[in-house]
């Protein structure tokens, strides 16, 4: 079974089975402790369609204090993707030894503030030539390194300015408009299945651009291996989303343009879909 929570302008809600209530929590308690479970313990849907209305029509990305990081070259397609673009400045092993690392990439992704959420724009940078969305499964952490739920991720990248020099990772990772999280946090009764299915398509003008699809099961790292080396030596007191990496990325005969529509659709997830500025 699975449980979608939304943050709306109305307030929280909950939607099981087809049926929705509104939940009466601030949404940071949800990532302390065992805020989510001692919160889902015990409420009931009213089947009202006030919180329905409430997801239709004020959607606001599912996040609250949580900052937003982000793991890289965790599927070996995105090894080879980073070697490609890499390969001219050089740093084409660099990936190579990343990818075959005990210790995994991670990075700072985005503030709060600035993440986007279902049927909001996302952006590409004016600086740069060669631009991509990467689709990822995002892992809610609680402030203790619990995964307490998941959610679908768009990690907008520049890779025209990541190949350039790889020390310019965050100026391809994180900008305004760069990061997409929804559209809801989703809670299920067992850990996510590595068959999990993760689809991207992007349209332009009404055609499909681009389409492709992999599984979690395509993934090298494991994702509480992940959380334990984000946790290792930070806290995170009203806890924090975890971007997974990409299996899916397109070639070097595509870039993002203005008024492309992403679509991201994970299992038992949902699908995210925004439009690039």
């Amino acid at each position: 079974m699975v449980t979608c929570i939304y943050r709306t302008g109305s307030g929280i809600v909950v939607s099981r089975d087809g049926q929705y209530g509104f939940l009466q929590a601030d949404w940071d308690t949800l990532f302390v402790g065992d805020g989510l479970k001692n919160t889902l313990e015990g409420f009931s849907l009213t089947g009202d369609d006030a919180p329905r209305i409430a997801v239709q029509e004020s959607l606001l990305p599912p996040i609250g204090s949580q900052e937003v990081w982000a793991s890289g070259v965790t599927y070996f397609s995105s090894r080879l993707a980073r070697m490609e673009e890499s390969k001219s400045a050089g740093g084409a092993d660099f990936y190579a030894r990343v990818y075959n690392a005990d210790r995994p990439e991670l990075f700072f992704k985005s503030v709060a503030e600035r993440v986007r959420g279902h049927g909001q724009t996302v952006r590409v940078r004016e600086d740069s030539e060669w631009d991509v969305p990467e689709p990822e499964l995002t892992l809610a952490i609680s402030d203790e390194g619990k995964i307490i739920g998941y959610t679908i991720g768009n990690d907008m990248s520049s890779r025209s300015i990541e190949g350039e020099n790889p020390l310019y990772l965050p100026q391809a990772k994180s900008y305004e408009g760069a990061t997409g999280l929804g559209p809801s946090l989703c809670v299920l009764d067992t850990p996510i299945e590595k068959s999990t299915e993760i689809k991207l398509s992007i349209s332009r003008a009404g055609s499909v651009a681009f389409q492709g699809e992999t599984s979690l099961k395509e993934m090298k790292r494991e994702l509480e291996e992940l959380v334990g080396y984000l946790y290792r030596e930070l806290d995170f007191k009203k806890g924090c989303y975890l971007m997974t990496g990409t299996g899916i990325v397109p070639g070097t005969d595509f870039t993002l343009r203005s008024g492309d529509e992403i679509s991201i659709q994970i299992e038992n997830l949902g699908t995210l879909v925004q439009t690039v500025e």
